[in-house]
Formats: structure tokens, sequence, C-alpha cells
């Protein structure tokens, strides 16, 4: 039950090719980001259409899937857990981002040949 506490499921396109790097020769890290979209009717009966984007982190073994198997457009499904940061960047404001930190993720859609 602890697992629910902190617990995210995202099925959508990603954005990007994802960025792998290597940390002290050992650990590798996979950056992406996911769309997911949602459709309802506005009060006009109109179709609405929004995207929400996501920041995956992938980790190790699922890292190496996303650089050998993912890119710009794969169809995935994922689940994880959500992690909050600040960081100060280059002209010294301080920011914030939440990210997925990704511990399954589905490949889903067509087989490329």
């Amino acid at each position: 039950m602890s697992n629910l506490r902190n617990s995210v499921r995202l099925m959508g396109f990603l954005g990007n090719d994802p960025e792998v790097k290597t940390i002290n020769d050992k650990k590798k890290v996979a950056r992406v980001s996911i769309a997911t979209n949602e459709s309802y009717k506005n009060d006009k009966g109109e179709k609405i259409e929004e995207t929400q984007w996501h920041n995956l982190v992938l980790w190790d073994r699922l890292a190496n899937l996303a650089e050998n198997y993912l890119h710009k457009g794969s169809e995935v499904s994922i689940e994880g857990k959500l992690s909050n940061r600040s960081y100060t960047d280059k002209e010294g404001v301080k920011r914030y981002i939440t990210e997925v930190l990704v511990n399954d993720v589905q490949m889903l859609g067509k087989k490329s040949m």
C-alpha cells in the first residue's frame, strides 16, 4: 500500500530523443519529456485538446533501454514516482522542477522494421 502514496502512470509520446549521460563511469541516466493529451468539450460544445508535458528520468537499465530503443515520437506507458527539486541557474535565479523517476517502461505502438 505504501507504493500508492507517490505513484504516477502516464501514457503518451516522447517529445524528443532521450538525453543520456554516464556518471562516474558507472551509473547511466536518461532524461526525456513525454506529452499526454486530454480532450473535452467546452460550454459551447467545441472540442478542446489539452497537452501536458512531463519530465522523465530513467536510471541504469532503463536508461540503456531509452538510449537503444526510444526516440522522438515513440509511444510509451510509464510508471514511476514524482520528485521535486530546485537548482540555481546561470543568472542566479532559483528554479523548481518536478520530474517523474521512472521504474517501468512499456513500449507501445508499431514495431519499427
